[in-house]
C-alpha cells in the first residue's frame, strides 16, 4: 500500500464511522428562518438598515411565509460556525475558483493562515505518527505539532542530508499503522530563502512520507498565474496539502487549505479550528473572487517584484551589507538585539517602516532587520533606502 493510500484509508475509515453513527457533516448554506446563528441582535445578517432602522419582524416573516427571501446584504458577520449557519454560498464559489487556480481537487477556506496551518496539522497528524519539520518553520506549524503530540524530528534548515537521515531511520522502524510526514515552507518568512522542495518531495516519496507545504509567502508571487511554488515546480499531485493565506500578496482576509476532496471532508468533520469558530463574513467572499483574475493576470507585477528584489540585494551588497536569500524578503542579520532595535529605530526616524525582528521570532543571536520589498517600490526609493540602511548600520 502506498503512503497516500494508507493515510487515505485512515481518513475514509474515520468518515465511514461517522456516517454509521449519523454524525457525518457537510457544509450547507442557510435555509429558512434563522434560529441557528449567534446573530442575537440581528446586526450581522443585513437586516439592520443603513438609516439605523430595522425591518419589522412581521415583514420578514411574511416574505418568508410566501417563499420569498427578504432582501439582504452579503452580511458583515459569519453569524456562526460554517457547520451551523455560517456557510454562505459565496464560499462554494470561492473554493471552486481557488481549486481551479491550483488545478487541485478541493479547497477549504479558513479564517487565517495561523488557523489553517495549526488546524490542518493537528487534525491529520495523530499521536504516534512521525513528523520531520524544518527547524525554521513558522510558529503556527510548531503549535499544530504541539497539539497533536507526534514523534518529532526537527531537521536543520533546508538540510537534505539531515532530513534523509531522519527519514531513513524512521522508515526502518516505523510502527504499524503510523504515518510519516515532512512539513516545510516553500519561502521562509524570516530568512527569505526557498526550500529545496522538489528534492524534499523525492526524499519523502522514497521513504513513504507525506509532504505538507506552507505557501503563505509565495502565493501570488510564484508559479503559473501566481499560484505558488508547488505549482511552479509541478508538484501539486505529489504533496498532501498546501496552505495559502490571503492577507499577504493577495490582499484579502482569510486563508485556505488546498488538497484532495477526501482531505476537505476529513477537515470539515474533524478540524476543531473550523468546527468551533465563527465563519468569515460572506461580504469578504466577493473580494476573493475579484482578486483572483487580477493576480492571475499580473505577470507584470510579479516581474517587477523579482526585479526590485534582485536590485535591492545587489544594492546592499555594493554597500557592504550582507543579506540572506534572494527573494523580496530581505533579512539583514545584525545578531545583537539592542543593536537591531537601534538600527531599526534610526531608519524609522528617516521615514521607513522597518522593524527589528528578535527571538523568539528568529533563533538566538540572529536578530535582524526584515525588509519587505514590493513591486511598486521605485528604483530611486530602493537606492535611497540602501544608502540609509548602510549608514544606520555603520552609525
Amino acid at each position: 500500500m502506498t503512503q497516500q493510500a494508507s493515510l487515505f484509508a485512515r481518513w475514509a475509515e474515520a468518515l465511514d464511522g461517522l456516517k454509521g453513527q449519523g454524525r457525518f457533516r457537510s457544509l450547507k448554506p442557510p435555509r429558512g428562518l434563522d434560529f441557528t446563528s449567534n446573530d442575537y441582535l440581528g446586526y450581522g445578517n443585513g437586516r439592520l438598515l443603513a438609516s439605523g432602522g430595522r425591518e419589522s419582524p412581521g415583514e420578514s416573516q411574511s416574505l418568508n411565509n410566501r417563499g420569498v427571501a427578504p432582501p439582504r446584504s452579503p452580511g458583515t458577520s459569519g453569524l456562526a460556525s460554517r457547520l451551523l449557519r455560517g456557510h454562505h454560498p459565496i464560499w462554494d464559489e470561492v473554493e471552486a475558483a481557488l481549486a481551479a487556480w491550483h488545478n487541485a481537487e478541493a479547497v477549504l477556506v479558513m479564517n487565517s493562515g495561523f488557523t489553517a496551518n495549526e488546524g490542518l496539522i493537528s487534525t491529520v497528524v495523530e499521536p504516534g505518527d512521525w513528523v520531520a519539520t524544518d527547524e525554521l518553520n513558522h510558529a503556527c506549524i510548531a503549535e499544530g505539532l504541539r497539539i497533536c503530540r507526534p514523534r518529532k524530528f526537527a531537521f536543520r534548515h533546508n538540510d537534505l542530508a539531515h532530513l534523509e537521515e531522519g527519514l531513513k531511520k524512521e522508515a526502518a522502524q516505523r510502527p504499524a499503522g503510523r504515518e510519516m510526514f515532512v512539513i516545510t515552507e516553500s519561502l521562509f518568512s524570516m530568512d527569505g530563502d526557498r526550500s529545496p522542495l522538489a528534492a524534499i518531495v523525492e526524499l519523502a516519496e522514497r521513504y513513504g512520507a507525506h509532504v505538507i507545504v506552507d505557501e503563505a509567502h509565495s502565493t501570488g508571487c510564484f508559479g503559473p498565474g501566481g499560484s505558488g511554488i508547488v505549482d511552479e515546480l509541478g508538484l501539486r499531485s505529489r504533496v498532501l496539502a498546501t496552505v495559502h493565506t490571503g492577507g499577504k500578496a493577495l490582499g484579502v482576509s482569510g486563508a485556505y487549505v488546498c488538497g484532495s476532496t477526501l482531505l476537505r471532508d476529513y477537515l470539515v468533520n474533524k478540524c476543531r479550528h473550523l468546527i468551533f469558530t465563527t465563519a468569515l463574513p460572506p461580504a469578504i467572499g466577493p473580494w476573493w473572487l475579484d482578486m483572483l483574475p487580477k493576480v492571475t493576470a499580473d505577470d507584470a507585477g510579479r516581474g517587477a517584484l523579482r526585479t526590485n528584489a534582485a536590485r535591492f540585494h545587489a544594492m546592499l551588497a555594493e554597500r557592504g551589507v550582507p543579506t540572506i536569500g534572494d527573494s523580496y524578503i530581505v533579512p539583514v542579520v545584525l545578531g545583537d538585539d539592542p543593536r537591531s532595535v537601534r538600527v531599526a529605530t534610526g531608519l524609522q526616524e528617516r521615514g521607513y517602516d522597518i522593524r527589528a525582528i528578535r527571538p523568539p521570532s528568529v533563533p538566538q543571536g540572529t536578530a535582524r532587520l526584515r525588509i519587505s520589498i514590493h513591486a511598486d517600490h521605485s528604483p530611486e526609493l530602493l537606492d535611497q533606502l540602501a544608502d540609509h540602511v548602510a549608514e544606520a548600520i555603520r552609525g
